[in-house]
């Protein structure tokens, strides 16, 4: 009889630690992408997307583990189920859908260029021939200059971090970048590191290129595990978590239209 007991306790922790196991979500971020997503000076993570991606798990009652890397390694980690999402400001795009699955949109807001205040760049920026053009490594930026800014006679050079393209803005190693605005204003140019540049020439808006806004990312095929996220994402923007989150970074509504 104490042995039957025994065996049931032990059958019972099991499932609990099964339970808990499936209620744990890993979640992949490149957290050098102020406001977005930032080390703070003890070492923990905040910003826009930090905060969102746990006020989702909140709201689906489940455990997040984030864990680092770069961007361009976020979808290789999904594919081998390193990371079970990726919540690090991906635009929604049909090239990326080939490999992935997104879940709506959880902000949308167009790309830009900054460059030196006073340079003029007509809308179709011919005015970068010549100029060296950083943008960051695997973004939907990287391969707009790779399409667009690159044939104009400008030189893109690639980063594996936005923070380290500002690194080399500062001293004119780079004449500008394209990245998404949203950062760019509250990351650099409302910054003391970003005295003297400005955005320069049109909002970059191409669908093919900049897609439907910023989704959460899961392994191909996990319709069941973006649906959870979607509802998440309409009951934090219903409840009022979100405008609350978004206050802190922002002065201006982010989701867009």
């Amino acid at each position: 009889m104490k042995k039957a007991l025994w065996l049931g306790c032990v059958l019972s922790l099991c499932t609990l630690g099964v339970q808990a196991e499936d209620k744990t979500l890993r979640l992949g971020i490149e957290a050098g992408y102020p406001p977005f997503a930032f080390k703070n000076a003890d070492g923990s993570l905040g910003g826009f997307d930090y905060e969102i991606g746990n006020a989702l798990c909140a709201q689906m009652q489940v455990r997040c583990v984030w864990i680092e890397q770069e961007f361009d390694g976020l979808i290789p980690s999904l594919k081998v189920r390193k990371i079970d999402a990726a919540i690090s400001s991906m635009l929604i795009t049909d090239d990326r859908k080939r490999s992935v699955t997104f879940t709506d949109k959880y902000y949308a807001t167009p790309a830009r260029l900054v460059m030196r205040e006073g340079v003029a760049v007509s809308d179709d920026l011919g005015e970068l021939k010549g100029k060296r053009i950083g943008v960051q490594r695997g973004t939907t930026q990287d391969r707009y200059a790779s399409d667009k800014i690159e044939p104009l006679g400008a030189q893109v050079v690639r980063y594996g971090a936005q923070s380290e393209i500002y690194l080399d803005m500062v001293p004119n190693r780079l004449d500008g970048t394209i990245a998404n605005a949203a950062p760019l204003d509250e990351g650099f140019l409302k910054t003391p590191q970003g005295k003297g540049f400005a955005f320069v020439g049109p909002e970059l808006r191409n669908s093919l290129y900049f897609g439907e806004g910023a989704g959460i990312a899961v392994a191909k095929g996990n319709d069941e595990l973006a649906q959870r996220f979607n509802r998440a994402i309409a009951s934090v923007r219903a409840n009022g978590t979100y405008a609350q989150v978004q206050g802190k970074y922002f002065s201006y509504d982010i989701y867009g239209n």
